[in-house]
């Protein structure tokens, strides 16, 4: 019989979130008010250690929303990492400004501190470090940068939510951080995220632009130009259970995780990101490096023979710097990123979600085993094949 499908994510769903979205539904309140939107609200900002939260329509209008609100505009730059979803250099472009892309630590993969200093310009505003595959960026020296040369922060904080760096909470570091709850985060509405902040000002800014520039205390009165990125009702109730059921949905992700790292520790050609000592990774995405001299294949060739024993995966990120929206300035600037270049050639994210099994990981794991064995035998095979019995190179017909 063949195996079942397993998809590379897949959202964890109970009858809480089906009654809550019912409830939102039963109460007529199915667009930006209500009472469940008010409760997640509340709630995101407690567990995020920030004063506020402010529901979004998703990860990438978050972004948008924060930078508008700090005033980014025509001309300046913001400092990304180029090893990130789009997004997050999309949310710079919107504004008329230009993502300056440095390359990441090869320990952390996210955004390294020592490559910031040299792309500071005059007409640098901000830094946006990305908290890649869930596992949090060294913040502190990148905050001490910001301070240093009067930078806000933008923690993009999509695939991480509920991580922590030095035992604070990924998101409440910087001047504002992004939180995404698409269909394959570790907390989904479908669509949907949120910006998190302790600054009241900025706060009453971001709420402000979100709902289309509307004065709050004069109804159908628009001083500014804003936009529609208000949550639904409806999106905040399936939030609110996920937000009860955070800390289950938490521990069965962080569980496949460690079966992954323990059960390919020994595969040779695949190498594990470890957490940093400061770092407590969220548990998004499974992801490792296919090295194909020493795996026996490229990661893109495993990536299809998994495909072909039902088993989905994703690439890593293609580097932004590398994109067509973004090649022609990066050249302009001479940009190199030779470690974000690694990752994107080697990455491969592997399937998580709860429901996965661990027999499920266990098929998967020892799938990459078999393939990688196989590519090596039938390597070595041709090797033996070029030479005769009596060690000779064989001569061409």
């Amino acid at each position: 019989m063949k195996p079942s499908f397993i998809p590379v994510s897949m959202p964890d769903l109970s009858d809480l979130e089906t009654r809550y979205a019912a409830e939102a539904v039963a109460s007529t309140w199915i667009s930006s008010t209500g009472a469940f939107l008010d409760r997640f609200e509340g709630e995101f900002a407690e567990a995020s250690a920030s004063r506020f939260a402010l529901g979004t329509t998703s990860g990438t209008t978050a972004l948008h929303l924060a930078l508008a609100a700090l005033g980014l505009g025509q001309g300046d730059e913001v400092i990304v990492p180029s090893m990130t979803y789009i997004a997050t250099a999309n949310a710079v472009r919107y504004c008329g400004a230009e993502p300056v892309f440095v390359d990441v630590d090869p320990a952390t993969w996210c955004l390294d501190p020592a490559a910031i200093e040299a792309a500071i310009t005059p007409k640098t505003k901000g830094i946006i470090p990305v908290h890649l595959l869930g596992h949090p960026a060294d913040m502190d020296p990148i905050m001490k940068l910001a301070i240093t040369h009067g930078l806000w922060v933008v923690e993009d904080a999509a695939e991480a939510t509920f991580a922590r760096y030095k035992g604070r909470l990924c998101g409440s570091l910087g001047t504002v951080g992004t939180f995404s709850f698409f269909g394959n985060k570790i907390l989904t509405s479908g669509e949907g995220g949120a910006v998190t902040c302790s600054d009241e000002s900025l706060c009453h800014r971001m709420a402000l632009l979100r709902g289309q520039g509307m004065d709050p205390q004069k109804r159908y009165h628009f001083p500014i130009v804003g936009f529609n990125y208000r949550m639904t009702n409806v999106a905040a109730a399936i939030l609110c259970g996920q937000m009860e059921r955070r800390e289950a949905i938490i521990a069965r992700r962080s569980a496949i995780l460690r079966l992954y790292a323990e059960e390919l520790a020994d595969v040779p050609g695949v190498a594990i990101r470890d957490d940093a000592p400061w770092a407590e990774a969220a548990p998004w995405l499974f992801s490792c490096l296919i090295d194909p001299v020493t795996f026996g294949c490229r990661r893109d060739d495993l990536a299809t023979e998994l495909s072909e024993r039902g088993i989905d995966s994703r690439p890593m990120f293609i580097p932004i710097h590398r994109l067509p929206p973004y090649r022609q300035s990066a050249r302009k600037r001479r940009t190199v990123l030779p470690v974000t270049d690694r990752l994107g050639a080697l990455g491969i994210m592997l399937p998580t979600y709860p429901q996965l099994s661990d027999a499920e990981v266990l098929r998967i794991c020892s799938s990459i085993r078999e393939i990688g064995r196989a590519h090596l035998g039938r390597r070595v095979a041709a090797q033996l094949h070029r030479f005769t019995p009596a060690g000779e190179p064989r001569k061409a017909a």
